[in-house]
């Protein structure tokens, strides 16, 4: 007997010692479940887990998809971080339940406070604005200085923009219902759809693409995609970029602002790995991953005084609309159907 006695006690050491680092491993992994699918955003996720040890498990899907699949998962779900893209969303994750309020120092001192929610629920980790391109040889579009500009007929058979039910045209028609009300709104609809160049189609980049082609002469797009190919090295994009001019919607005084949308992230209410998820949320405000957001990707970041990309630079300065995301949420439906029944598909 006294010969065994050791071999119990090495056991009893083993289970001990792996009932310690059990949950010291289990922090080493952060669940991440994404909307965004950025190659810049896989780089950042690497950077991080070289920085800290803490590998990044990346889930991406669709927003509204992955709200629905840590639903469906409950308790149980291995989500540990949520990111999306639409301010809407990031209010629809919230009202879902899936979000649990995250307070930290690190993230309230580095995001403004209109980028953040209230509740603690999510915060900004970048930003896009939804701007008018124009075709510089012909030069600035006279009378267009607001985006409810755009349905005035001298601009008809003008327009070219993507499909009314994509989240960017969903926030911005849901932007102006909260300004104008739901009559202005369904007007301004009419007047748009009826100044499109051709049924909407394709994505952005295919709308502003379509200028030099002579199909359109505004386009309603975001300006990272533009600045995306202000940034390649391709002779044929560069003289694109130069070619194209930005119109900043709404800068007048007394003016909301040009209206911008956010991508974002917040912290899943069952997470399993919540100090390594904590770690992954401060990290994204640094200096590497708004420097990620803004020179990998071409977005604004979140942070005040980040680096601009320069192509992003060179389409200037603005006065940005502020970002309500709840009340973009409310008007998001809505805004849809009136778009829809003025025609704009």
């Amino acid at each position: 007997m006294p010969r065994r006695a050791p071999r119990r006690l090495f056991a009893l050491a083993a289970a001990c010692l792996a009932a310690w680092t059990a949950p010291a491993m289990a922090e080493q992994q952060v669940n991440l479940y994404s909307s965004r699918h950025y190659d810049s955003d896989r780089a950042l996720y690497e950077a991080f887990t070289r920085e800290t040890g803490i590998k990044v498990r990346l889930i991406e899907g669709d927003a509204d998809q992955l709200i629905e699949r840590i639903r469906n998962e409950g308790a149980n779900s291995p989500a540990d971080v949520f990111i999306t893209v639409d301010a809407a969303r990031l209010a629809r994750a919230g009202a879902a339940g899936i979000l649990q309020p995250f307070r930290s120092s690190v993230i309230e001192s580095r995001i403004p406070a209109g980028l953040r929610d209230a509740g603690g629920l999510w915060f900004a980790v970048s930003k896009r604005a939804r701007v008018v391109m124009y075709d510089r040889e012909r030069g600035a579009p006279e009378g267009l200085a607001r985006y409810e500009d755009l349905a005035d007929p001298r601009f008809k058979g003008q327009i070219c923009v993507r499909t009314s039910a994509h989240p960017y045209n969903t926030s911005l028609a849901a932007s102006i219902l909260a300004a104008d009300g739901p009559e202005q709104t369904e007007a301004w609809a009419r007047g748009l759809a009826a100044n499109l160049a051709r049924p909407p189609q394709g994505g952005d980049r295919d709308q502003f693409r379509a200028i030099p082609a002579g199909q359109c002469g505004l386009a309603i797009a975001n300006t990272y995609y533009l600045a995306a190919i202000g940034a390649s090295d391709r002779a044929e994009d560069k003289a694109l970029f130069a070619r194209i001019g930005v119109v900043f919607p709404n800068q007048g005084e007394g003016d909301r602002g040009t209206h911008v949308n956010i991508s974002g992230a917040g912290l899943v209410r069952t997470a399993p790995n919540r100090e390594a998820a904590a770690r992954l949320l401060e990290y994204l405000t640094g200096d590497a991953a708004q420097q990620a957001f803004a020179l990998g990707n071409m977005e604004y970041p979140a942070v005040e005084g980040a680096p601009l990309h320069p192509a992003l630079a060179a389409m200037g300065r603005f006065r940005p609309e502020p970002v309500d995301a709840e009340k973009t949420n409310a008007n998001a439906a809505p805004a849809l159907q009136i778009m829809q029944r003025a025609g704009w598909r």
